[in-house]
């Protein structure tokens, strides 16, 4: 697995072995970042259920000012941790581990300043996106101008109004449906 784009394009990543994660392949971060425009100078970024960091770190090659990552298996915020420090990230990432089932927990107090990219990558089927779309719609962590990119299976429909946050764009690349949501609030 590799960086798609920006400063870090080309570099490696350590990924899991086995079948317990399901990291973004380089085809789907590469068309996730084609819809969202190559820079993301100064933005704020939340990776939810982060895996590798793959997504998260792709945001900081591409400018990102800071992403917080989380993750509730140990071994996934151990591989992050390993990630940011290969690519020598380790000042801009921010690594949380959560079980995210329950909900977005806003502590440490960074979580609750408003972010300007979300991604939303959690296990397939397991009823995860809609409420964490309408918690992040309802507890104030989106700016006015804000994207959400959820990741679900192909065959999964998503609703195309969840609160503020509107379908703005969704394609299916093999088996993923990718959806990115735009904050509509105050437009």
């Amino acid at each position: 697995m590799r960086v798609t784009g920006g400063s870090l394009r080309g570099r490696r990543l350590a990924t899991f072995r086995g079948v317990a994660i399901r990291p973004t392949s380089d085809m789907v971060r590469e068309a996730i970042f084609d819809l969202l425009g190559e820079d993301l100078s100064g933005k704020r970024v939340l990776d939810l259920f982060a895996g590798t960091g793959s997504l998260g770190i792709e945001a900081l090659s591409r400018g990102a000012l800071e992403v917080w990552f989380i993750d509730h298996a140990l071994k996934a915020v151990e591989l992050i941790h390993k990630n940011l420090k290969l690519c020598g990230l380790e000042e801009a990432g921010f690594v949380l581990k959560k079980n995210l089932s329950r909900g977005i927990f806003r502590t440490p107090p960074a979580l609750v300043k408003p972010f300007d990219l979300v991604f939303l990558d959690p296990p397939y089927g397991e009823g995860f996106i809609v409420p964490l779309l309408e918690e992040l719609d309802q507890g104030g962590m989106l700016g006015s101008a804000s994207s959400v990119v959820a990741q679900s299976e192909r065959k999964g429909d998503l609703p195309e109004v969840v609160g503020n946050l509107i379908a703005a764009k969704v394609r299916i690349y093999g088996a993923t449906r990718i959806s990115v949501f735009k904050n509509e609030e105050n437009s």
